[in-house]
């Protein structure tokens, strides 16, 4: 097990109807804020009329930014920015999924820091300030409300980035899952997608002896399957499968399932290069990489593969190989993706296989990538090629 720090300052308010102590929370940071939000279905939905009700009575006044897209863009980041540094803001608050909150962190690193905020997405620069950050969850998904990455779009690429800053780690997230009663069926599959890939992406390690955290990364998936398919067999309005999902997707990737273990993260960097090009979402692009990038690894430790096939997917003893038994584990997993209408193939996504040479050299940019098994130029392609097969 490696030595590890582990400290998540992030205050989680998590239940029905917690949506009304906005104003209380964020009143402790601020008396001026920026909201920002997609000015969509968060508006539709009367939630930002619930979170300006509750800022008000608190005595906290508001900027608002709205246009957050999946997959955020640099354009809008910047704007944030520009905004935050005229009016003075004291704090971000992000109303909904990780697009909105990856948003709100790169803003939060640009208005208290010189020069570019895409320089930091570039590995040019580290941060160690930020404006301080809070959250109104309403898409179980990317685990952005307690951790310390951001993800941006830059659209001139266009390029997708991410970075790992402390400081962005937001100071209080408020989680709902009633919230997300009426999520499309589509967008609660990509998260389901994206948080069980952040679990899977630490589980995948050479670390020995992290016997905890491996138990817990397989009772983390195998509650998200197990009320994914709750959810997706009549319980929309299931609060209690929803709550199970939530409170997974941001324990998926607070830092907890790292503690001692160092992770893969190639799946994510292939993906970005799909999310990039593509414009596909995030979960789907992991639902077609990960199966892809399993089968790809499968000589490389054979029997941690059949491990994750036996404890996550329920393959028994009948599988006396240990290959034979990861395998299974993969096409499981696959079948379930499908039971929840993500593509596990680029035709399913009607994605352009003969870009597969660009991406595969676009996902190296920084070198090789992955810690599982260091993977260069000819081995994303190889995967992609898998993906596309």
């Amino acid at each position: 097990m490696q030595n590890f720090d582990y400290c998540n300052k992030t205050k989680i308010i998590f239940g029905k109807g917690t949506e009304g102590r906005a104003g209380i929370e964020t009143a402790q940071y601020a008396k001026r804020i920026l909201l920002h939000h997609s000015g969509g279905s968060t508006v539709r939905s009367g939630l930002i009329d619930k979170v300006k009700d509750s800022l008000k009575k608190s005595e906290v006044e508001w900027v608002e930014l709205t246009g957050v897209q999946p997959n955020p863009r640099l354009s809008l980041v910047r704007k944030g920015i520009e905004i935050a540094k005229k009016e003075k803001i004291e704090l971000i608050l992000a109303v909904g999924g990780g697009s909105a909150i990856d948003s709100s962190k790169a803003i939060a690193v640009g208005a208290v820091n010189d020069g570019d905020v895409w320089d930091f997405y570039e590995r040019k620069k580290s941060a160690d300030k930020a404006l301080p950050v809070g959250t109104i969850v309403t898409i179980p998904a990317a685990g952005s409300e307690s951790s310390i990455s951001s993800v941006i779009t830059n659209e001139e690429g266009p390029w997708k980035r991410g970075v790992n800053f402390q400081c962005i780690r937001p100071v209080f997230s408020i989680m709902n899952p009633e919230l997300t009663y009426t999520l499309p069926p589509y967008q609660t599959a990509c998260g389901i997608t994206d948080m069980m890939a952040h679990i899977m992406e630490r589980y995948f390690t050479k670390e020995t002896n992290v016997e905890l955290t491996d138990e817990l990364c397989e009772g983390a998936l195998r509650t998200i399957i197990r009320n994914a398919r709750k959810i997706f067999s009549g319980g929309e309005k299931d609060y209690n499968a929803r709550a199970e999902i939530m409170w997974a997707g941001a324990l998926a990737h607070n830092g907890l399932l790292d503690t001692g273990r160092i992770g893969d993260w190639a799946s994510h960097a292939l993906d970005h290069e799909l999310s990039a090009l593509f414009e596909i979402a995030h979960g789907a692009g992991l639902a077609i990489i990960f199966p892809a990038w399993l089968k790809y690894n499968i000589k490389e430790n054979t029997p941690r593969l059949a491990r994750f096939a036996a404890k996550v997917w329920g393959v028994d003893g009948a599988f006396y190989d240990y290959e034979q038994a990861a395998l299974e584990g993969v096409l499981r997993m696959e079948n379930f993706f499908r039971s929840i209408g993500m593509p596990v193939r680029f035709a399913e996504a009607n994605l352009d296989s003969a870009r597969i040479p660009e991406m595969a050299k676009r996902a190296v940019h920084f070198g090789a990538i992955g810690n599982y098994r260091k993977l260069d130029e000819k081995d994303a392609l190889a995967i992609y090629k898998l993906a596309a097969e």
